[in-house]
């Protein structure tokens, strides 16, 4: 048995969350809906323009691993963090909801910890402003070969193609963990982060990559046929196992050739922040135990549809209780 079942690799960002009026966003020049990179300035303006804000460790693939742990896999990851107030408070939190933060906070006069400010509308969007810092850093040095070994699956945050340094740990992560046996994976991420990386992430999914999970947009990135269906078809042609998110229309799921589609139940989010995250985590947590794809699916929405129900990124319900109310295990 391996140390791990799920190793994340990803930023490690601090959340900020807000409430606010669409009007706001318009104000502030922040695109409704999108994940955007601001600088260092831009931060500090965009958080102290925020009211009642509520603080959270984050993170793509961080947040899929709390997710992970809250259901009781052996987890780590692999992420950077400055040794400053916000590094330190980031790795206790990983720890306490169960996951290995592997690397220590790097001290010295490093970039800062990085922090996301999150905009959430009334209708339960978010929008996402994201400084970088010290994670945009993550390098293949940061990827210990007896973490990566001894994982049965590897999970890859898209986010981290912005920078060489963190194609090369990605690719030092998957070939070590499939090396040793296990599966390696991404999450897309964003469709504009397909846009500069097209080319790189096509490679990546087909000579490197077990398993790819994506919502609508961002599996249309990929082919750009204009058509989910062909997408689907030509992603599924050069990975094992493609997972398709469609919000309320449900999960489509290409493995080996093999389709399933899994119905949702639509519901209004109270803050849609975390959801792909949170999919990802139910999805894994059954492939992890060996289930079959529909029931992986359902797992990954239910899980999905807890976090979309109060405001943060992480569970805060029991999600094995979740899924034992739903029949799943």
């Amino acid at each position: 048995m391996k140390k791990y079942q799920v190793v994340g690799i990803g930023n490690a960002i601090v959340d900020v969350l807000a409430r606010t009026e669409d009007t706001f966003l318009d104000h502030m020049g922040i695109q409704k809906g999108i994940m955007q990179l601001v600088e260092r300035e831009r931060a500090q303006t965009l958080y102290a323009a925020m009211k009642d804000r509520v603080e959270a460790p984050g993170g793509s693939v961080a947040n899929t691993m709390a997710g992970l742990g809250n259901l009781g896999l052996r987890t780590a990851f692999i992420g950077r963090v400055h040794d400053d107030a916000l590094g330190r408070f980031y790795a206790d939190a990983m720890a306490r909801d169960g996951t290995d933060f592997v690397n220590a906070p790097v001290p010295g006069g490093e970039l800062p910890t990085s922090r996301s400010m999150i905009f959430v509308s009334p209708d339960g969007e978010r929008s996402m402003n994201t400084y970088l810092g010290i994670s945009a850093e993550l390098g293949p040095e940061d990827v210990a070969e007896d973490v990566a070994a001894e994982a049965e699956v590897i999970f890859l945050e898209g986010y981290l193609f912005d920078k060489d340094k963190g194609k090369e740990a990605f690719l030092r992560a998957a070939r070590t963990c499939r090396a040793a046996g296990g599966k390696a994976g991404i999450a897309i991420s964003d469709p504009f982060c397909v846009e500069r990386h097209r080319e790189d992430f096509l490679k990546l999914i087909e000579n490197e990559m077990d398993y790819v999970i994506g919502n609508e947009a961002e599996i249309r990135s990929l082919y750009q046929n204009d058509d989910l269906e062909a997408d689907l078809r030509a992603v599924g042609e050069i990975c094992p196992l493609v997972v398709c998110t469609r919000s309320g229309d449900g999960v489509s799921v290409l493995h080996e050739g093999t389709r399933t589609d899994v119905a949702v139940t639509k519901i209004v989010p109270v803050d849609a922040t975390g959801a792909g995250d949170q999919f990802a985590a139910g999805f894994l947590y059954g492939l992890a135990l060996g289930r079959d794809m529909e029931t992986c699916g359902r797992m990954g929405s239910v899980a999905a549809a807890e976090v979309i129900s109060h405001m943060g990124p992480r569970p805060e319900a029991n999600l094995q209780a979740l899924f034992r109310q739903k029949g799943l295990i």
